[in-house]
């Protein structure tokens, strides 16, 4: 027994000391490509560096196969990474990260409702999981011994290291040769690696990698003894019970009527409002309320609908629930033609097109309530459901470039080009980098002559965005698809020759004046 137990020890040891390798490996990497350097395929290629390090360190080797369908996921969910670096790209990679982490050691449920709890528990060990296992290393006898080992060594090596460097002063006094080499030494170079900032960033890193390299679960709460289940509605007239949720969704119901009956008429029927009042200002004032009333519907549904609560045995509120809904998800669909009608005047905005998109994530959302109700599912599955509509909305987003698309709606819809709107918001434009010069261009193309001011002005704000661009830097590990694109149009000859003629413009125009 003794034996065997001699010959499985350093097992551990040998993988804990593959893991500390790959830590170390994956810190220096990160540091080579990420530290001081424009964020673009580099955090694609460290993805990919720290997926084959869960691999590797893994307790059981995957199957060629699998490992073959990680790297494909990877790459796949890291892919936003290569379009352009974006907080968006940097969450989907890391949920795909500690996918693979999860799947090396096993710890992926089965059942795919389980799965965000699961991460969830993930991420809550996360922050701390180096330095657990660091006091945890420093604790066990065994590796103290190791720790004392350890030091002891660099006692071993203190007096040779010493008198090494008083041999090597001696002969550079002696041989000049050795003097000149060791002046050439740029000792500014090996201390820039005590910044602070970059000692962070490699704590940083080192906690996130070592988690995927040795993922955990946080321990579930000791539940609570076997007895009488806990109910949240213990009698019929309680206020979530079946009489006031009756009333309740009654009432609800006629409430949303009239707002649904009065979209139909003047939103999407088109009737004449009140004096002093536009379509446009009618559709601002209730976008973003209505949405914020479907979110608190949804709430209530939940609570409505629980298993076990008075939805579970009243067909009646059942199907005053899934009318509710019905009207809800039309309130989202108005929200969203409001929103088109006030873009349409007031020209598009980031946030408003976050604001689409956050109107249609919660429109999916309740359509997915009703079909929990339908199919008769779980809350757990209806949150993963959600979850899963939001990373793929999420996902393809990250693929688009809604600067340029801003900007091209409002060059579309300015009123120098369309006649009808708002003029072109130039300094807003501009804002959002360059990604928006292609569609100066079409602006300056599209412009009437006779708006020369609006032209200088636009041809100054793409003069200075093209130098920004330009000024970039040009490092093979800040390159993207997105910035290769622009690069690509700058130097047709389409974007030449439009930057000459706006050249000659700005030099014709002092003659004009005078």
């Amino acid at each position: 027994m003794d034996t065997a137990n001699t010959l499985t020890e350093p097992m551990p040891t040998r993988r804990g000391s593959g893991r500390t390798v790959a830590l170390l490996a994956l810190v220096g990497f990160a540091d080579f490509l990420i530290f001081g350097r424009e964020l673009g395929i580099n955090l694609f290629l460290f993805a990919l560096a720290v997926f084959a390090g869960i691999l590797l360190s893994a307790r059981r080797r995957p199957r060629l196969s699998m490992a073959a369908f990680l790297l494909s996921f990877s790459i796949l969910a890291s892919a936003p990474l290569v379009e352009s670096p974006s907080l968006t790209g940097v969450a989907l990679c890391l949920g795909a990260l500690m996918s693979v982490a999860l799947i090396s050691a096993r710890l992926l449920p089965r059942r795919l409702p389980a799965l965000p709890l699961v991460f969830f528990r993930f991420a809550l060990v996360i922050p701390l999981r180096l330095a657990e296992d660091i006091r945890k290393s420093l604790a066990t006898p065994g590796k103290r011994f190791s720790f004392t080992m350890v030091r002891q060594g660099v006692g071993l090596w203190l007096m040779p290291l010493i008198l090494a460097a008083v041999f090597v002063s001696l002969f550079a006094t002696a041989n000049p040769l050795i003097e000149i080499a060791l002046r050439s030494i740029d000792f500014a170079v090996l201390l820039q690696f005590l910044d602070l900032w970059r000692i962070g960033f490699w704590m940083i890193t080192a906690v996130v990698v070592w988690a995927m390299l040795r993922p955990r679960l946080k321990r579930r709460a000791k539940r609570p003894p076997a007895g009488r289940p806990f109910m949240i509605v213990p009698t019929r007239n309680a206020p979530f019970g079946h009489a006031s949720l009756l009333r309740s969704l009654i009432l609800f119901n006629a409430i949303f009527a009239v707002q649904t009956l009065l979209d139909l008429v003047y939103l999407w029927g088109g009737a004449d409002l009140p004096e002093h009042m536009s379509h446009a200002e009618y559709a601002h004032r209730g976008a973003y309320p209505l949405i914020a009333t479907a979110l608190l519907a949804a709430a209530f549904v939940l609570v409505a609908m629980r298993r076990g609560g008075p939805g579970d045995h009243s067909a009646l509120i059942r199907g005053l629930v899934q009318a509710w809904i019905g009207q809800n998800v039309l309130l989202c669909l108005s929200s969203m033609l409001r929103l088109g009608l006030y873009v349409e005047v007031y020209s598009l905005t980031e946030l408003r097109v976050a604001a689409g998109l956050w109107m249609g994530i919660v429109a999916i959302g309740l359509v997915l309530i009703l079909l929990r109700i339908l199919l008769n599912r779980s809350n757990e599955w209806l949150v993963a459901a959600n979850l899963a509509s939001l990373l793929l909305v999420l996902y393809i987003s990250s693929f688009v470039d809604f600067s340029a698309f801003i900007a091209r709606f409002n060059v579309a819809h300015s009123q120098e080009i369309s006649q009808e709107g708002l003029p072109l918001d130039l300094s807003y434009l501009s804002s959002l980098g360059p990604s928006v010069i292609p569609a100066l261009d079409l602006y300056l193309q599209k412009l009437p002559s006779h708006l020369i001011d609006q032209r200088s002005k636009a041809v100054t704000a793409r003069f200075y965005l093209v130098r920004h661009f330009e000024m970039q830097p040009r490092d093979w590990r800040s390159w993207t698809f997105r910035s290769a694109r622009l690069e690509t149009y700058l130097l047709s000859p389409a974007a030449i020759a439009r930057e000459n003629e706006n050249d000659d413009n700005k030099q014709d125009k002092p003659t004009q004046d005078r």
